[in-house]
C-alpha cells in the first residue's frame, strides 16, 4: 500500500509539471455484482434450445459479466397464463411469448400467436411489422399498459394439426381434443374441435394417457423437436396460419435501468433470434415432411378447406368491430393480403 501511495504521488507531481494541473485517470472497474435479469419463455426445454437460448447465450457472452440473463422455460417460475402479470410486477424481468397465451391486457393480444389466415409464410411477419405499420400499433398499445415494454415481434412456425387419428376431411375434426392457443381454439371450436388448456410440458403425456387426441400448436419441426411426433401418428398439411407471431417484452423499470449499450445489445440478440428461427423452421418444415418417418401426412381437399378460410374472414370482421385499433390491424392484414395476391408467385400462389 505504501508503494502504491508513493506511485500515485509521483504520478500526480509529474502531471503538475507537464500540464500545470494534477489529473489522475480513473481506471475502469467492473462492478462486483452484474445486473441480473430473470427471463421466462413460453417454450419448453427442448424447443427453447432453438427459439431463444442461442440468443441469450450470445447476450451473456458479449455482455462480458456486466449483465447476466437467467433463462427459464415454460411454467418454470409462473404458468404461461400469468407471465404478463408477473413481468408487470417485477417477478420476472423479461418474457418471450405471444400475447394470446399470456393474456396480455391489450386489444391487439388476439393477433399474437396464431390469428387464423393472417399469414401465409414466415417472412410475412417481419414485413407486416416493419413495412406495414404493425410495429407502431404494438408500441402504441403497450404504451397504455403500466410497467411493460413491448420490444420486438418475430415469426415462428405455421399452425398444423398433429394427431393420433387421421384428418382427411372437416368431418374428422369433430370431437378432437387438441392442445392449442386461445384464439385458435375459439376459432376451431366451430368445426367441432374441443380445445384443451394444459401446461406445455404436459401435452405429450396427455396424448399418451388419452386426455388429448393431439395438438394444433405448431409445425412439423416442433413436433419432432419436442417429442410430439413420438406420441402422434398423423400430420395435417393444411395450416390454420402460416406463421406464429411471438414477441419479446421487458419490465419497463428494469429495461430503463440498464445502459443504452446493453439495450442495443439485447435488440441485436432479438434480431439474431428472429433470423435463426426463419431458416430453422423454414428448412425443417420441408425436410421433415419429405424425410421424416414418424408422421404420416394427410390433407383436406382445397375446396373443402376453403370453408375454414372463409370462416377466418368472418372472424377478422368480428375482431375489427371490437376496437378502433383492432380495425386498423385488420385493415393492414387485408391490404397486405391484397398486395401479395396481386404480386402473384412466389408471394402468393392462390
Amino acid at each position: 500500500m505504501q508503494n502504491r501511495r508513493q506511485f500515485i504521488k509521483k504520478a500526480g507531481l509529474a502531471g503538475v509539471t507537464a500540464a500545470g494541473t494534477s489529473a489522475l485517470a480513473t481506471p475502469y472497474v467492473r462492478a462486483q455484482s452484474p445486473i441480473r435479469w430473470r427471463m421466462q419463455t413460453y417454450a419448453g426445454v427442448a424447443l427453447a434450445e432453438h427459439v431463444i437460448k442461442p440468443a441469450i447465450d450470445a447476450f451473456n457472452k458479449v455482455a462480458d459479466g456486466e449483465m447476466v440473463i437467467e433463462l427459464y422455460t415454460a411454467d418454470q417460475i409462473v404458468p404461461t397464463g400469468e407471465l404478463f402479470r408477473a413481468m408487470q410486477a417485477g417477478t420476472i424481468d423479461a418474457v418471450q411469448s405471444d400475447e394470446d397465451s399470456m393474456a396480455a391486457p391489450v386489444d391487439v393480444s388476439v393477433f399474437g400467436g396464431y390469428f387464423p389466415s393472417a399469414t401465409r409464410y414466415s417472412l410475412d411477419v417481419p414485413v407486416l411489422f416493419n413495412q406495414y405499420g404493425l410495429k407502431e400499433i404494438w408500441e402504441e398499445a403497450y404504451s397504455e399498459v403500466e410497467n411493460v415494454t413491448w420490444l420486438s415481434a418475430g415469426s415462428w412456425d405455421p399452425c398444423h394439426f398433429n394427431t393420433t387419428k387421421p384428418i382427411r376431411s372437416l368431418e374428422d375434426l369433430k370431437g378432437l381434443r387438441v392442445y392449442t392457443f386461445p384464439t385458435a381454439g375459439r376459432f376451431l371450436s366451430q368445426f367441432g374441435v374441443v380445445p384443451v388448456n394444459i401446461p406445455y410440458e404436459d401435452a405429450e403425456v396427455a396424448v399418451q394417457t388419452g386426455e388429448l387426441d393431439g395438438m394444433a400448436w405448431s409445425g412439423i419441426t416442433e413436433d419432432y423437436t419436442v417429442g410430439w411426433a413420438d406420441v402422434t401418428n398423423y400430420f395435417l398439411t393444411n395450416n390454420i396460419t402460416g406463421a406464429w407471431i411471438g414477441s419479446f417484452f421487458a419490465n419497463t423499470e428494469r429495461w430503463n435501468a440498464i445502459p443504452e449499450r446493453l439495450q442495443t445489445l439485447f435488440r441485436l440478440c432479438m434480431d439474431s433470434s428472429h433470423y435463426y428461427r426463419q431458416h430453422w423452421y423454414w428448412g425443417g418444415e420441408a425436410k421433415l415432411r419429405t424425410e421424416g418417418t414418424k408422421l404420416e401426412l394427410t390433407t383436406i381437399p382445397e375446396a373443402e378447406w376453403k370453408q375454414v378460410e372463409d370462416a377466418a374472414e368472418k372472424l377478422w370482421e368480428e375482431i375489427a368491430g371490437e376496437s378502433e385499433r383492432s380495425a386498423r390491424v385488420v385493415q393492414i392484414l387485408k391490404n397486405y393480403r391484397d398486395t401479395m395476391r396481386k404480386a402473384g408467385p412466389p408471394y402468393r400462389y392462390a
